[in-house]
């Protein structure tokens, strides 16, 4: 049997119009320190996004989601390309990207599971948590 390792993760939500409330997921923020190991997979679907606020601008949506995802980056391009936060340990950076605040891009509740592989784990919370329903099931 495979080792399993604890993980913790947590869905990035937008929010168009932070006034009005309205969110759905782009993006999955994954950290399992025992095998020291951050990762986040992202996804902007646009159609959603101009359904709650056809005025959104999905580029600066979509760069601020990929910034997360560099933050999270293996290797010193990407860190450098997340400033001097790339070069924190992966557990500050999980912490960092988790804190609770109010912007578009906004990280949900922190939940917890068990792993043998966290990237697989990553690659299927995506599927089942962000993607359309019609490619998460191609997947």
């Amino acid at each position: 049997m495979t080792a399993r390792h604890p993980f913790e993760y947590a869905l990035l939500r937008v929010v168009p119009r932070i006034e009005r409330g309205e969110a759905f997921n782009a993006g999955i923020v994954l950290y399992s320190r025992p095998v020291d190991y951050l990762g986040a997979r992202v996804h902007l679907d646009a159609r959603r996004l101009h359904a709650l606020d056809p005025d959104a601008d999905a580029d600066v949506i979509d760069a601020a989601l990929q910034a997360v995802q560099a933050h999270c980056a293996e290797g010193p391009t990407e860190a450098r390309r997340a400033g001097p936060a790339g070069e924190e340990d992966r557990g500050r950076r999980f912490r960092r990207l988790t804190a609770p605040r109010s912007t578009i891009v906004q990280a949900g509740p922190v939940h917890t599971g068990l792993t043998a592989d966290p990237q697989a784990d990553l690659d299927r919370l995506l599927a089942a948590l962000v993607l359309p329903l019609a490619a998460a099931r191609r997947l």
